[in-house]
């Protein structure tokens, strides 16, 4: 009687809760991509923060230069005051993705204000070009309710599999390595623009050099998406790697 006892109280529930972090980690598997599973060698090259008046055109010179088409995740509040960064990529085949207003942690803010994150900065995009499909949460910080928000709001929630620290300033040459070292076919790049000085314009130079000599190819976010080689579950989508 004690042992039943003692699984009720005491092991029941721990299995319970167990149970529960995986049901939640499958969910989230589900509705985030941080690659995608392809035998294809394409790649996608994503910048987060800007647009900064400085570090963003330098970047934009090389892309054209290279003929590369990327994605820039923008950040509202740097946003409002560059309308014409902004067009500059659209004009030169850039993808625009959402990345909230202000930089907070959307995980610790209400429902109504993550959503008021969103919004606004879709806003900020939408007087120059249509609706943005893809969104990534500042940081990376996310939770069922931030995912639940931007699927609602038309939104697929897109990570990275490469991180090369960018924003911390490194050697440039760390951050290249950083990105040869690790990329593999699917493989989204995380680079950033908000700030100045970076290393990512010089970077990206010897970053798209090199992979397009291993045979990769440059890929916006949105094109990305659609080279998966898996059952398509959600938004058209398909099952992406963790």
């Amino acid at each position: 009687m004690r042992q039943w006892f003692f699984f009720l109280c005491c092991v029941l529930p721990l299995l319970l809760l167990a149970q529960n972090q995986v049901n939640l980690e499958l969910w989230y598997k589900n509705h985030i991509v941080k690659s995608v599973t392809t035998t294809h060698k394409v790649v996608a090259l994503t910048f987060d923060d800007g647009p900064h008046y400085k570090t963003t055109p330098k970047i934009l010179d090389v892309l054209k230069e290279k003929q590369v088409r990327a994605t820039f995740f923008i950040l509202g509040v740097n946003a409002k005051n560059s309308p014409q960064i902004l067009a500059r990529e659209l004009a030169d085949g850039h993808e625009l993705g959402n990345h909230g207003y202000s930089h907070k942690h959307l995980t610790e803010m209400t429902k109504e204000n993550v959503e008021q994150e969103m919004s606004r900065t879709e806003e900020i995009i939408m007087a120059l070009a249509p609706k943005p499909v893809i969104f990534r949460p500042p940081g990376g910080f996310f939770d069922k309710k931030v995912l639940e928000t931007a699927e609602e709001k038309g939104y697929t929630t897109v990570l990275w599999t490469i991180d090369p620290h960018d924003w911390a300033r490194p050697p440039m040459q760390k951050v290249v390595n950083e990105v040869l070292d690790n990329i593999k076919p699917g493989s989204i790049i995380l680079m950033h623009d908000g700030q100045y000085p970076l290393p990512t314009p010089e970077a990206i130079v010897y970053v798209i050099d090199n992979l397009r000599q291993q045979g990769y190819e440059f890929v916006t976010v949105s094109e990305l998406l659609q080279y998966s080689e898996f059952e398509k579950v959600r938004h058209s989508y398909n099952i992406y790697n963790w």
